[in-house]
């Protein structure tokens, strides 16, 4: 099958995607009248073109299968007009531009019951979700009591893990330990702003962190990119003492914007004893 019956396949399947869902939306819902002369169900051409902000003629077009240029923009408008929900929202995006759409500066993150209910099993074994930002939404009792910190943050941007990194307290930049967690995590927020680069929340917090932080902009230069993270990471605790984890992080199949992260004890390190003093004073 050539690449040129693959694309073919591909604005046939977004034409006949955006035909069905338009013939869902009942005139009222976006608040027009019915009139007496619809032959078919639904919306029409012009409408859903008018309440998109383009011409029909533009949008006749898409409908059509036709080879043009769509912006994010428009098709956050014809998923609002469409009133899609998450998963066709994605599908859209897919369809259109072969790329998820960005994630919404105002969503909230919704997890997963059974996602919960492994973190709390996971016991001595620090763990965490995140969201394609790299913010921690959620951890387990294990996380709090080795990683912490971020219990009592409500901001966003104090929840990133790249901004944790690369601002005090925490940038150690000095360490040779820092520096490779520092890539590693780096590199997976490069492969995020990728995917997501019409986000403007991305643009936004790479030019912060390169004004504040020089070791953000020396590594940032690298343009290493990487989607499957893992490593190794030592801590120093207050209480126990050293702690030396490996961590990777699993994605689960019904998500592609969460994202859980586990720090693996090291055996025979002593770490996951040490891990379970901590629980016990909680």
């Amino acid at each position: 099958m050539s690449m040129n019956k693959l694309e073919l396949d591909r604005h046939h399947e977004l034409a006949a995607f955006l035909r069905n869902r338009r013939a869902r939306i009942a005139p009222e819902q976006v608040g027009l009248p019915r009139g007496t002369r619809r032959r078919t169900p639904g919306l029409r051409r012009g409408e859903v073109a008018l309440l998109a902000g383009v011409t029909p003629e533009w949008y006749s077009k898409l409908e059509q299968g036709r080879d043009i240029h769509v912006s994010v923009q428009l098709l956050e408008s014809l998923a609002s007009v469409l009133e899609l929900d998450a998963d066709e929202r994605t599908y859209l995006f897919l369809l259109a531009l072969r790329q998820p759409p960005p994630v919404e500066m105002s969503s909230l993150v919704t997890i997963n019951p059974a996602f919960q209910q492994f973190l709390r099993q996971l016991g001595p074994t620090p763990a965490c979700v995140i969201d394609a930002r790299l913010n921690v939404v959620e951890w387990n009792a294990a996380f709090h009591a080795t990683i912490g910190g971020y219990s009592t943050i409500v901001s966003e941007r104090e929840r990133n893990m790249i901004w944790r990194l690369f601002t005090p307290p925490l940038v150690r930049q000095e360490s040779e330990e820092w520096q490779k967690l520092a890539r590693v995590f780096l590199a997976q927020f490069r492969a995020g702003y990728g995917r997501f680069i019409n986000d403007p929340w991305w643009g936004t917090q790479i030019a912060e962190l390169s004004r504040i932080s020089p070791a953000f902009r020396e590594l940032w230069s690298h343009h290493d990119v990487l989607n499957r993270p893992e490593g190794c990471k030592s801590i120093r605790h207050p209480l126990v003492g050293e702690l030396t984890l490996d961590f990777f992080l699993l994605q689960p199949v019904d998500s592609c914007d969460l994202r859980l992260l586990i720090y693996s004890p090291r055996s025979n390190s002593g770490t996951a004893e040490k891990i379970e003093r901590l629980l016990a004073f909680e």
